[in-house]
């Protein structure tokens, strides 16, 4: 028996996905597409219905498409679409409330095709028939495979045949199931997660700190785990040594996948783990996406575990170097709603002992899309303790005050 990366990890991957939530669509599933976003016509017109209560119509599934079509195509690396996904849409595109609610579906080699150039990768994931996220997989022990494959995903998403399908991802995952080799500086092997960039993808690594998730993953549906390797032509690998223990929740993609696509994680990571960044160099303004690094996730969860405990203050310890201000800013739009849903107004204060590091943080909040306002005195400082939050919802930037104590007496 010939065991190759489809058999030691694609397909493990599509069976532990069926057990975070996702139903398999069957390769004869995939049917009435959007060419040009490859949206599932019919699941996004189910889907929507669902969380928005109205039975829409064909022609107004086709109106809402044609309308993410063209912010698709907008060379901002996707801000207005994601924009949409949170709500700046006709309708509600995921519920991110009720996020259960939604329809979450699997398929694999969903062919994505401009004119003549085309990529197929290994695995997508949909919610409400819009692919937000892909998984490419290679063998174990193949680092020539991997360096050439993480190569094509670059060339790939600077392909501007290819902007509308990386505009609509958010989330791609590339692993070869190993353990992350540690010897290097930066990893190759192991299992990395990334959103599209045209100039550079990052791949980042994960390391789970909330092991229970890992743990109290359920048991596949023999049933339905059939049907996969069926629709695959794969089924001589069922029941095998190497197979099972290849499909377990603790192989290393397995365990990238539950920590990523686990149902209150990819509502985290839709919702608040996404930055667009602006910045200029010789003049030029570009625009730069990121994702969480994974103990910014963390360090941000600590934060509402201390608070819903009733902890009123804490340090998180950051190295030179690690992300401290990108972390103030997911920290911001995480807590804000927060406490939001106790009907508070909170405001956010970042404070520094010097000018050159208060000029720093306001350009790189201001970059990120948060109001920043300027305190050097004492006196401005009270007064602006004194006002009331500053929050402008949904509709406007955050608030976030940068004290510079500097100069305080």
């Amino acid at each position: 028996m010939t065991f190759n990366e489809d058999s030691r990890v694609k397909i493990p991957a599509i069976v532990h996905l069926t057990r975070l939530g996702f139903t398999y669509v069957p390769k004869s599933g995939i049917t009435n597409l959007h060419a040009d976003t490859n949206i599932f016509k019919d699941l996004f017109k189910q889907g929507l219905s669902k969380i928005n209560r109205t039975e829409y119509s064909d022609s107004e599934i086709d109106s809402f498409i044609s309308e993410l079509s063209i912010k698709l195509d907008n060379s901002d690396l996707g801000r207005a679409f994601y924009k949409s996904l949170l709500g700046d849409f006709a309708c509600k595109l995921i519920d991110l409330e009720n996020f259960d609610n939604n329809l979450f579906h699997v398929v694999t080699e969903l062919t994505y095709k401009n004119d003549e150039e085309e990529f197929r990768p290994d695995i997508t994931l949909l919610i409400n028939g819009i692919p937000l996220a892909f998984i490419e997989v290679k063998k174990p022990n193949n680092r020539e495979g991997i360096l050439a494959e993480r190569s094509r995903i670059n060339t790939r998403f600077k392909n501007p045949k290819f902007k509308k399908f990386m505009n609509i991802t958010q989330l791609l995952v590339f692993s070869n199931n190993q353990e992350y080799d540690e010897e290097n500086i930066t990893p190759i092997q192991g299992a990395f997660y990334a959103t599209p960039d045209p100039e550079q993808v990052n791949f980042n690594c994960f390391r789970e700190e909330d092991n229970s998730l890992i743990h109290n993953v359920p048991q596949e549906d023999s049933e339905i785990e059939k049907q996969i390797l069926l629709d695959n032509n794969i089924v001589s690998i069922l029941g095998t040594k190497e197979y099972e223990t290849a499909k377990g929740p603790n192989s290393p993609t397995n365990r990238i996948l539950t920590s990523l696509f686990s149902r209150q994680r990819l509502k985290i990571l839709l919702r608040y783990g996404f930055a667009y960044v602006n910045t200029v160099n010789n003049g030029i303004t570009k625009i730069e996406k990121h994702i969480m690094r994974y103990p910014q996730l963390f360090a941000t969860l600590a934060i509402e575990k201390k608070l819903i405990a009733g902890v009123k203050k804490g340090i998180i310890w950051h190295t030179q170097g690690s992300g401290k201000t990108a972390l103030a800013y997911y920290n911001v739009n995480y807590l804000k709603d927060y406490y939001q849903k106790q009907n508070v107004i909170a405001k956010f204060y970042f404070v520094v002992d010097r000018l050159d590091l208060a000029t720093q943080a306001k350009n790189e909040f201001e970059a990120r899309g948060l109001k920043v306002e300027m305190v050097s005195s004492k006196e401005d400082f009270i007064k602006n303790i004194k006002t009331a939050g500053a929050t402008s919802g949904n509709t406007g930037a955050q608030t976030i005050t940068v004290v510079n104590i500097q100069k305080f007496s």
